[in-house]
């Protein structure tokens, strides 16, 4: 059976050490996609024959003493609403059908020149907004823990892609979640950067105030890495900021003895998280003051006034983008993500001034809390993945993602693992940050992963 591929910084080293080849490690990934994308449907396009000749060119490159970065010569995937120059972006949807950028998105452009090897592009949501099981032109993502299972949304391809091993990194973007959930109903870690930290050019929108990119990631360490390659300002996407950007792997290890973690445990109970994700959120807070952090209760603002703002802005922003398709040929779109769009045209002027209003203020409140505590944590869910057939798929969900809130907010937050459920579907703990804070949630983070030993473990590939 081919073996998981090595984290982003297990690869690096061998790389460097010379005990591991780009090549080698390409027709690694390969295999592993050959032997286990048949069930899981993490990819939609398998770009094989360019990832080869990528990886010959980083071989020679390296052996040749031109190593341009850590990250040289190590395959990656890009959820399907990323542009590659010359490949399809679908967004796993009709709509897109015939679409081949002729350039690409900056964050592709970004890894390319870090010289890393495109795999291929992953499945989605439709256009990251639509449901589990609608009818469209690619099969839907299945959780590499028990493939009847919800794998996340929207980035569930890459979920998938990184839990299973198939890859150590893949791209999502998150308007309401969509990096973190996928993160936490497959088992890995998935950072949504502050809002501007990583540019969104070249990627299919969804919400031009909530829309963020990010990494996917089997480790913390490895999201550090990738990071660092991702991070910072394009003067062409008007809502990148032009912030400094931090050495995301320097203070890794710095554990966290003295700092101050505020554990927002009202948060998840007024979401109504279940039992076994309050004990994995109790569980990780006692790690944290057994490592020397100081750990108290806070108060974040009511969930309601987050889902007020979130879905106001982002139902208004999604009808408008996807308007003209929407009223010519509504026939394209799954039922799903038609229903779910539409609720857009409802939203008036009015309303969603007032929804911009609001978040103003919650992002002032969050900001406030910041002046107590270093880092937050918080559920990213309501407990681990559902049944896919019990997935939403309602136009209006019967419960919202709780971690909509930081999408309005635009603070960094992350989900690493952080425990199991009884039917062996994974748990995840999220870590809030300050703006631009990013390295403080890794470091964070790295210290949660690093004392428990969740991350470890891998699905258990009974259905390969």
């Amino acid at each position: 059976m081919s073996a998981p591929v090595p984290s982003l910084a297990e690869a690096s080293a061998a790389i460097a050490a010379g005990t591991l080849s780009p090549v080698a490690l390409t027709e690694a990934a390969l295999a592993r996609i050959a032997l286990l994308d048949p069930k899981l449907d993490a990819f939609i396009t398998l770009t094989a024959d360019r990832a080869r000749a990528a990886a010959a060119t980083a071989e020679a490159e390296i052996r040749a003493g031109r190593r341009i970065s850590p990250l040289h010569g190590i395959p990656y995937a890009l959820k399907d609403i990323y542009d590659v120059a010359d490949v399809p972006t679908t967004a796993h949807s009709r709509v897109l059908a015939g679409n081949v950028p002729t350039g690409d998105a900056a964050t592709t452009a970004k890894l390319e020149a870090a010289g890393m090897v495109l795999l291929g592009k992953l499945a989605t949501h439709e256009f990251a907004r639509g449901g589990v099981n609608d009818d469209l032109p690619y099969p839907r993502a299945k959780n590499p823990w028990n493939p009847a299972h919800f794998a996340g949304g929207s980035s569930s391809g890459s979920g998938a892609a990184v839990s299973s091993g198939m890859v150590a990194l893949a791209m999502g973007s998150d308007t309401g979640g969509s990096i973190r959930l996928p993160a936490a109903f497959s088992g890995c870690v998935g950072l949504k950067a502050t809002y501007g930290r990583v540019s969104r050019r070249g990627v299919v929108p969804l919400s031009f105030g909530l829309d963020h990119t990010g990494p996917l990631t089997r480790t913390v360490e490895d999201c550090a890495l990738a990071m660092q390659v991702l991070a910072g300002h394009d003067p062409g996407d008007p809502g990148s900021a032009d912030a400094p950007v931090d050495d995301y792997t320097a203070g890794l290890r710095g554990g966290v003895r003295g700092k101050r973690l505020g554990y927002a445990r009202a948060y998840g109970l007024e979401a109504g998280i279940d039992a076994e994700a309050r004990r994995a959120m109790d569980d990780a807070a006692e790690v944290y003051a057994k490592l020397g952090a100081e750990v108290e209760e806070i108060a974040l603002p009511a969930l309601r006034r987050f889902e007020a703002a979130c879905w106001t802005i982002l139902h208004a922003e999604s009808f408008a983008i996807h308007q003209h398709d929407l009223r010519t040929r509504p026939e394209a779109y799954g039922r799903v993500t038609r229903e779910r769009l539409l609720l857009g045209a409802f939203v008036t002027g009015p309303q969603y001034v007032q929804a911009q209003r609001l978040r103003s203020a919650l992002t002032a409140e969050v900001d406030a809390l910041f002046g107590q505590v270093d880092a937050i944590l918080c559920a990213p869910a309501h407990g681990a993945a559902p049944a896919a057939r019990d997935a939403d798929d309602g136009p209006w969900r019967r419960a919202q993602p709780i971690t909509a809130a930081f999408n309005v907010t635009g603070h960094p937050a992350l989900c690493l693992p952080a425990g199991f459920a009884a039917n062996g579907m994974p748990l995840s703990l999220q870590v809030v940050g300050r703006q631009f804070a990013e390295a403080e949630v890794l470091q964070v983070a790295h210290a949660f992963e690093q004392a428990t030993e969740w991350h470890t473990r891998r699905p258990p590939e009974t259905y390969a």
